[in-house]
């Protein structure tokens, strides 16, 4: 596991926009962490790579936001409003891992339908500075090493 300090929303977005840098098809990551804890701003940094940004929108009503770009195709899932994870079969879900790059926000609560490779991201508030951000990296089975060595990089 790493472990990156952001002390600003801006550094969120930066260290999102390196790993960026190593995302392809197939790669997951899944988002947990409260409420305004920088799910939706790292997924702003991922985006702003592919020039995106200001397309972002927060997926909470509509469970998945599709981002297209001229070679990757980005989905952005919000899954907190599901009852089960049966919700997330019947939408297909688990067919876009192989079609794009996905993002799934409160992924924890479809731990069973996820593949057994994605990268576990967990975004904590420091008590003792609003403005940072204590963010947990736990890569999940065989993630490509590039990917590795970039949040290696970023982490030190």
């Amino acid at each position: 596991m790493y472990t990156f300090l952001s002390k600003s929303e801006q550094e969120t977005i930066d260290f999102a926009n390196k790993l960026a840098e190593q995302l392809n098809i197939g790669d997951l990551i899944v988002l947990s962490g409260d409420l305004g804890a920088g799910k939706t701003k790292f997924t702003e940094g991922i985006l702003s790579f592919f020039g995106l940004e200001k397309e972002i929108s927060s997926p909470t009503f509509t469970i998945v936001n599709e981002y297209n770009t001229q070679n990757k195709n980005i989905y952005h899932f919000d899954v907190y409003r599901l009852s089960s994870v049966d919700e997330f079969y019947a939408i297909g879900g688990e067919e876009y891992f192989t079609k794009g790059i996905c993002i799934i926000e409160w992924g924890e609560l479809i731990l069973q339908a996820l593949p057994p490779t994605y990268i576990q991201i967990n975004f904590e508030r420091n008590d003792e500075n609003p403005n940072e951000r204590i963010i947990h990296i736990n890569p999940i089975g065989n993630i490509n090493k590039n990917i590795l060595e970039t949040i290696e990089r970023i982490c030190k």
